[in-house]
């Protein structure tokens, strides 16, 4: 069987980042297959550092062992955001705690809500991971996004700069937890500015093939009208309006480099891209917002087995592809490059 070294860009969505976890599982499976570099944000940068850290100590194996490490301490970790009051919240909420605090984000600040700054992920992350090792060692190129408060921009970090509070920079939703503070500087989360950044696996790696792993549907029928709706929809739009937009002018420049003929640089590199896509569009479109915040462990194993049989299902059907052509076409799929 081929050997086929690829780069993975991983989505962000919360609790949806389980869908991930059980496609890469599903990968790792696979001996011909072996990563570059790995992007991601939020939630897609959590599946890329527990893959770069479990290859690290032990291969494919040890990286589907430290997936499932991580998310099963997500999931056992879940009782933290149960509130004993659940029962009887105010008409028109919904009966979850967790979307009870996200109520509260409209009227509250975190600082407000959550004082004290208290997030069980920031457990979880030092101690799942070793950002010692990977730092001076990663198997696999990272790229860990998060977004500059001041400036509104993008910020990447390697490998090579990795600690806990960056991992936790690129998951900081704004309106739940405080700023994290970086060399002086707030950062949120990377899904406002780059879910995921494209470009560090375009212009830094060499691998041909890259494979998007999506979170979020690209499209939605009809418009919403309740307040709910909206706000769900908008928080989609947002966290999808970077990627898109990086997404289309990728496919203009490959449109472009095609008529070319210059045999070196980004030219030939854009003609010699191969895309592939693994999304879960009519699982994502009947579940509603509230879901990315659910994170029992029951759920996240449902997801993390969606995830396998969509991973299986494409390998199936494109693994063929790898190595010889694209089994996506991005300006089919994310719209007709800007002009």
């Amino acid at each position: 069987m081929p050997k086929h070294r690829i780069n993975l860009a991983l989505q962000g969505g919360g609790a949806l980042g389980a869908i991930t976890w059980g496609v890469l599982d599903r990968l790792l499976e696979e001996p011909g297959i072996s990563f570059e570099g790995v992007s991601g944000a939020s939630a897609g940068a959590m599946n890329a550092v527990a893959l770069a850290h479990g290859w690290a100590e032990g291969g494919a194996e040890g990286a589907r062992r430290a997936l499932a490490a991580f998310w099963t301490a997500i999931g056992e970790a879940s009782y933290a955001v149960q509130l004993p009051f659940t029962p009887s919240l105010p008409a028109g909420f919904a009966h979850s705690p967790a979307t009870f605090l996200l109520g509260l984000t409209r009227f509250f600040s975190p600082q407000e809500i959550n004082p004290f700054d208290i997030n069980p992920l920031r457990a979880i992350v030092k101690q799942q991971f070793d950002f010692e090792r990977l730092r001076r060692a990663s198997p696999v190129r990272l790229f860990v996004a998060a977004t500059h408060v001041r400036r509104g921009s993008l910020r990447v970090f390697t490998e090579r700069e990795l600690t806990a509070e960056h991992l936790l920079a690129s998951a900081c939703l704004p309106t739940l937890h405080h700023a994290v503070v970086i060399d002086g500087e707030d950062y949120w989360d990377g899904g406002y500015t780059g879910n995921p950044p494209v470009y560090p696996l375009v212009y830094d790696c060499e691998a041909a093939d890259l494979l998007i792993v999506m979170l979020l549907p690209r499209e939605r029928t009809g418009t919403p009208s309740s307040v709910e709706g909206i706000r769900a929809r908008l928080t989609e739009i947002h966290f999808n309006a970077a990627f898109l937009r990086e997404m289309r002018g990728l496919a203009l420049a490959r449109e472009r480099a095609r008529g070319g003929w210059w045999p070196f640089g980004l030219e030939r590199r854009l003609r010699a891209l191969r895309f592939h896509v693994i999304d879960s569009e009519d699982l994502l479109r009947e579940l509603d917002g509230g879901k990315a915040l659910n994170t029992s462990l029951a759920f996240l194993r449902e997801l993390r087995d969606e995830g396998r049989a969509r991973a299986d299902t494409w390998l199936a059907a494109h693994r063929a592809s790898l190595g010889r052509r694209s089994s996506a076409d991005i300006a089919t799929l994310f719209g007709p490059p800007a002009r």
